[in-house]
């Protein structure tokens, strides 16, 4: 009763504004627990129920070969999807080597090159096979940070034919078998230039093709979710990869073979997500400043990266 008396004996704004910081409170905690659970309590989901084959673009580097490693240790067949017809022999020996029950497919495919005639072997090779899970993970970056204007014709259509053409015609190949087995997953990879970081300064082309594949995935996840199929677009920010040009691991900069098992625990969940949790931290710390502030301080670093570009790009013509 005495608390009560209290309560009422104050202004109205007080009560007001005690109810909107417990609110707020309420929901950070809610939102701080739930995150935990999610990363470090949610179990991964059976991917063989979607199917008993996945097909993985870009498989021979990175990420992708490290999810084709990971899906073959839970016992899916394989269809490996790259340019290079010897690196793809290789990384099939090597996942042979080590779970010899595992089937493997190759496609080759240059994504830079006749992309239809690529999509026509996929579906080729596919034909009669239970595909349930996909990973668009085929793509490629600035070779170092550029002015729009400095970007090259070939460059320029490569960023948005692998990033936006591959990922958009390789998932209108694949979907229509899984909407008659009315299951199935696609894996689509975005980028934290696309969804956690404001801005990406002197990437632009990169930052608004990985934008589309955000907003593409999206749409299909709205579009499937009643059909059976889980769409999902996964969104990391440093991975220790040929493309990103980073050589070692760290605690903010993911491995592939760290990145691609937390991320598989995430198939089926959410439609965007940022599987490796440090990420996903990093990206709620950037949302916290002005987007002012962190433009400045991304400029800097870019400004940085682009200088060392340039000094190495006059090195190798001398």
């Amino acid at each position: 009763m005495e608390i009560c008396t209290y309560f009422k004996s104050q202004p109205t704004w007080l009560l007001i504004l005690f109810t909107i910081g417990s609110i707020s409170i309420f929901k950070f905690i809610f939102t701080l627990l739930r995150s935990f659970y999610i990363y470090f309590l949610r179990p991964g989901k059976n991917l063989r129920k979607y199917g008993s084959w996945a097909l993985i673009t870009g498989p021979t580097d990175g990420i992708g070969k490290a999810f084709a490693f990971e899906l073959a240790q839970k016992g899916l067949n394989l269809v490996l999807v790259a340019r290079n017809p010897d690196k793809l022999k290789d990384v099939s020996a090597a996942i042979r080597s080590k779970y010899s029950q595992i089937q493997i497919l190759t496609v080759v495919m240059d994504f830079s090159g006749d992309i239809d005639e690529g999509v026509k072997r996929i579906k080729e090779t596919i034909e009669g096979l239970e595909i349930g899970i996909l990973i668009n993970n085929a793509g490629i970056s600035y070779p170092f940070a550029k002015y729009f204007h400095e970007v090259d014709d070939e460059l320029l259509n490569n960023l948005i034919k692998i990033n936006v053409e591959g990922t958009t015609k390789v998932t209108h190949a694949v979907l229509p078998s899984m909407l008659k087995r009315k299951r199935g997953a696609i894996v689509n990879m975005s980028s934290g230039a696309a969804s956690l970081i404001p801005s990406y300064p002197f990437y632009s082309i990169y930052a608004g093709a990985k934008t589309y594949v955000d907003q593409f995935s999206k749409c299909l996840h709205v579009e499937y979710k009643k059909s059976g199929i889980d769409v999902q677009c996964q969104v990391p920010l440093y991975v220790a990869t040929k493309m990103t040009c980073i050589r070692k691991a760290s605690f903010l900069v993911a491995s592939p073979e760290g990145y691609a098992k937390v991320a598989l625990r995430f198939i089926g969940y959410e439609a965007r997500c940022t599987p490796y949790w440090p990420h996903a931290l990093m990206g709620a710390v950037v949302s916290a400043f002005p987007e002012s502030v962190f433009e400045t301080f991304n400029i800097k670093r870019c400004l940085q990266i682009r200088k060392k570009g340039l000094l190495k790009e006059s090195r190798k013509k001398e």
